[in-house]
């Protein structure tokens, strides 16, 4: 079994060349969600993901409900800094999946309050009034859920 990374409409190319990394290193599947921020022949995203980017294979979804149509038993947890509780505090399963909004917006309002019980949060206790990088926040709950998977 394997996690699953979705972003929902990124914007940085070198955040998703990141991430596709990361899941490649981890066998896990990424899941990108439209439109996106830019093509994804970008020479940026193509040289964050090197030589994985080709193993990665991502699967490319029109929209939001597109996604859900395709993917409607998934068990999602939505990363957001508007939930209560901890990455650490939910309890991962092999199959579930990760959905992290756009850079600068975070996820749309609407996927927030569907899923305020999915909601999970990193915690970030600096007195700095942003988020964490998308890519750094990927590897920060995958590896959680790995760790309570895996035993790692």
């Amino acid at each position: 079994m394997t996690f699953h990374m979705i972003l929902h409409q990124p914007e940085i190319p070198q955040n998703t060349g990141s991430i596709g990394r990361l899941c490649v290193c981890t066998d896990t599947k990424l899941h990108l969600i439209h439109p996106l921020g830019f093509d994804t022949s970008d020479y940026y995203l193509r040289r964050a993901g090197l030589d994985y980017w080709e193993k990665l294979a991502p699967t490319h979804y029109d929209n939001w409900a597109d996604f859900l149509t395709r993917n409607p038993a998934k068990r999602l947890w939505f990363t957001s800094t508007k939930g209560e509780r901890l990455h650490t505090q939910a309890t991962y399963e092999d199959g579930d999946g990760f959905v992290l909004g756009q850079e600068t917006k975070g996820l749309p309002g609407e996927i927030i309050d569907a899923h305020r019980e999915e909601l999970i949060k990193i915690p970030m206790p600096g007195d700095f009034h942003r988020s964490l990088n998308q890519a750094q926040a990927a590897a920060v709950v995958l590896y959680e859920a790995l760790r309570q998977t895996q035993g790692w």
